[in-house]
């Protein structure tokens, strides 16, 4: 039975001004009733990622780290979206905690959760997916378009947990697997599931954001999407095979069928069916194109080994401080 282990929530901020002091009180009172209820070590820590906020979030945290040793933070040099933030929350806490659990900074995800993961823990689990318990909230075409994504990642054979977003919890041995994974182009749910060990999953209800906006737009979804998929399969490029076989077999088909009615009467005009048809295989070569650069793009990307994040600043001391106690 795993007691008195050092947990620390991993908290990525991105323009999160306006409701950091309220995350923090929540967060402040969670950590404590655990710390109290001796579910968790007086080590513990929330950890704060600032992804090259433009706003005072930086200079929040730093206040924050100053008043309460609960609360620590590293920035990064510049905003590198909510995954490499989350990989880099994750791998600077894995050098302190036996186990990470991340959360967003608008508390959407109930904080609750986190006691429901913790037992996970306790009873063996290395990794367990927070998931949304439904979707009665969202707006109809985020249903929609939700359903279809999870549904068509699991067609191409990517594997994911429906309805997961990024809270998890991750023990120590977790976050050593998931180190090993190298590629630049982070899509972390679905990196997590291939690392393996024991999983488990804790049911919550989503809620609104407590202040400020969201910073997932539509244009963000769908970057998002694209990434899982082109990260992890090839069947679009399989699927452009597919269809220039077709393509070829229809052509082959209609032009067999155009000599026939030519023969037959020589006053049909095809001019219509020939425009229609260039324009069609011009569309279908275009998509075929633009999928095929995606690739290479990340190729390209990955090739360069630039570094995925870079840490402009620390507020660590006092966990450097343990961490040499603990060697």
């Amino acid at each position: 039975m795993r007691e008195n282990f050092i947990l620390y929530l991993v908290v990525p901020c991105y323009n999160e001004g306006e409701v950091l002091e309220i995350t923090t009180k929540a967060l402040n009172e969670k950590m404590q009733t655990l710390i109290k209820n001796n579910v968790i070590s007086e080590k513990s820590k929330v950890l704060y990622v600032n992804d090259g906020s433009k706003d005072n979030t930086w200079d929040l945290i730093t206040k924050i780290h100053n008043e309460n040793n609960l609360f620590c933070g590293i920035k990064l040099s510049r905003n590198r979206g909510t995954q490499n933030a989350l990989y880099a929350g994750s791998m600077v806490a894995k050098e302190y905690a036996d186990v990470t659990i991340s959360v967003e900074a608008d508390l959407q995800d109930d904080i609750n959760v986190i006691d429901k993961m913790l037992e996970e823990y306790k009873n063996g689990a290395e990794i367990v997916y927070g998931v949304r318990s439904s979707r009665k909230k969202d707006t109809f075409f985020k249903k929609i378009t939700a359903g279809f994504f999870y549904k068509f990642m699991n067609f191409i054979g990517i594997e994911m947990v429906p309805n997961h977003s990024e809270c998890r919890l991750m023990s120590k041995k977790a976050l050593e697997g998931l180190e090993q994974f190298k590629e630049n182009n982070l899509f972390l749910r679905g990196i997590i599931p291939q690392i393996g060990y024991k999983t488990s999953i804790a049911y919550y209800d989503r809620g609104e954001r407590v202040a400020g906006k969201t910073k997932f737009s539509l244009k963000k979804m769908i970057n998002f999407a694209m990434e899982g998929i082109i990260s992890f399969s090839i069947v679009p490029l399989r699927l452009i095979s597919a269809l220039g076989f077709l393509m070829f077999l229809i052509s082959f088909i209609v032009l067999i069928c155009n000599v026939i009615l030519q023969q037959i009467n020589n006053n049909i005009s095809d001019l219509c069916f020939i425009i229609t048809t260039i324009f069609l295989v011009s569309g279908i070569q275009l998509l075929a194109l633009g999928i095929i650069g995606e690739y290479i793009g990340k190729i390209n990307y990955e090739v360069k080994k630039r570094p995925r994040y870079i840490i402009e600043e620390e507020l660590l001391k006092q966990n450097k401080e343990i961490n040499d106690e603990k060697n």
